[in-house]
């Protein structure tokens, strides 16, 4: 499908752009690696970083061309790869990290920012490979700088397997205590889809090609400068103006994502149309709920216009792109969102309300900093928590804790760039340990029966 833009929607996007912080927030493309698999992890680390190196040689330059040539800010480029637990099934060795250090050498050769699929899929029960991969994250994440992991640890048609969401919640305190940096890559996932192109989450699912492109478009500042000409009007206004707002930026990202693929000679996948926020003032979600007309993020009724938000964005950029997919709608990251870092600092976002908001928006609990003696068995209970509201309502869900070691309740955690800063946010005290220690799987829900 062509798109050519008139003078009236070029003259537009100029001024999103240049006032409102519209952006293509990445390009990612998604290289298999099942070509990769080899006997020994040394074998297949150089494997893995040869077929990275000679598939994304050209997607920065060529990023960099796009935006000069057309003016559209690419913020990230990114690579994501198969799961590397499918590569790694025919390694002997324990310990997967090499396979990391390589992802990270070629990250850094190619020049790009991040490189996910450091993963495992793990929804129904652990493969021998997937569970070496899941036990060598925490060495895999201190010793790379652009490598982002992820393990799925449910599904609809699975159930939530309660082996796994122990494990995770050990494997995030072990890497809290190894690196600083290190949660703040590492998602854990139910539903997880292949075609995210978001980090840290990204991997380059088996049912993709060879090698794919996928956009991620964000521009919360462009849907609250358009709230702001609706004041007083009733909610059907606001959801329109919304849901015409957000087919104008997915109608950017359509652009990119087909000159992309036009210039590197690869499939276009997806244009996933999130709402990502940045830390930057005027790029937040929470303004946009707080536009609708809430004092506060996290205050009543803020699930209900996270729905409305939701909604509106997905339906509006359905209709603008041949191909929406990902995790297409409004993502809630607290340490990225410069509205909902303020609106936890004064305590009327709390988790609670966070894991409510997450059974309408487009992913989760995101960049949440919890204080530094969080036990693992808490951080499971979380998950799992987190895993059921996924599970039954057929979405994809996902946990980015960070256990700030050494800092309580109240203190602040510093992650710098996009990643932005959060308040260490508080947690039950009451414990989920025999709970979670029991392991199995939850069954799959009734309607999960649906062939």
């Amino acid at each position: 499908m062509s798109y050519l833009m008139n003078s009236s929607e070029i003259l537009q996007t100029i001024r999103m752009i240049d006032q409102q912080h519209l952006d293509v927030r990445t390009v990612t493309m998604g290289i298999s690696l099942l070509d990769c698999a080899a006997d020994t992890t040394a074998r297949c680390a150089e494997k893995v970083y040869d077929k990275i190196c000679r598939m994304a040689e050209r997607l920065v330059p060529e990023c960099k061309m796009i935006e000069q040539e057309y003016g559209i800010p690419i913020v990230n480029k990114r690579v994501s790869v198969t799961p590397v637990s499918l590569v790694t099934a025919s390694c002997a060795e324990e310990d997967f990290s090499p396979i990391a250090l390589a992802m990270d050498r070629a990250a850094d050769a190619v020049g790009i920012n991040f490189i996910g699929g450091f993963s495992a899929l793990a929804q129904k029960g652990f493969t021998e490979s997937d569970r070496k991969l899941v036990l060598s994250i925490p060495e895999a994440l201190a010793a790379t700088k652009l490598v982002c992991s992820s393990v799925n640890v449910g599904s609809t048609r699975a159930g939530i397997n309660m082996d796994a969401v122990l494990l995770c919640g050990k494997i995030i305190r072990e890497t809290a205590e190894k690196s600083d940096m290190g949660c703040a890559k590492l998602v854990i996932f139910c539903n997880a889809v292949e075609d995210n192109p978001f980090m840290a989450g990204a991997f380059h699912g088996v049912g993709e090609p060879e090698c794919v492109i996928n956009v991620g478009v964000s521009g919360p500042g462009v849907v609250a400068e358009a709230l702001k000409s609706c004041r007083g009007e009733r909610i059907d206004v606001v959801a329109e103006t919304i849901k015409r707002t957000a087919f104008k930026i997915t109608r950017m990202g359509q652009l990119v994502a087909q000159e992309a693929s036009r210039r590197l000679g690869v499939p276009f996948g997806v244009v996933d149309l999130s709402l990502a926020p940045t830390p930057a003032i005027g790029d937040s979600v929470a303004e946009i709920l707080e536009l609708i007309g809430l004092e506060r993020c996290g205050t009543h009724g803020t699930t209900a216009a996270l729905a409305l938000l939701n909604d509106a964005v997905k339906k509006g950029g359905v209709m603008a792109s041949s191909h929406v997919g990902g995790l297409s709608g409004a993502f809630i990251p607290v340490s990225e969102d410069a509205g909902m870092i303020r609106a936890a600092g004064e305590g009327v976002l709390t988790l609670d309300k966070l894991e409510a908001m997450t059974c309408v928006c487009s992913v989760g609990l995101d960049m949440i900093a919890v204080p530094g003696d969080t036990t693992a068995e808490t951080l499971s209970a979380i998950i799992a928590d987190e895993a059921a509201i996924g599970m039954i309502n057929n979405k994809t869900t996902a946990v980015r804790l960070i256990p700030a070691i050494g800092k309580k309740v109240g203190d602040r955690v510093d992650f710098g760039g996009l990643l932005g800063s959060a308040p260490v946010m508080p947690v039950h005290g009451e414990s989920a340990a025999e709970f979670v220690s029991r392991g199995g799987r939850i069954p799959a829900p009734l309607h999960s029966l649906r062939n």
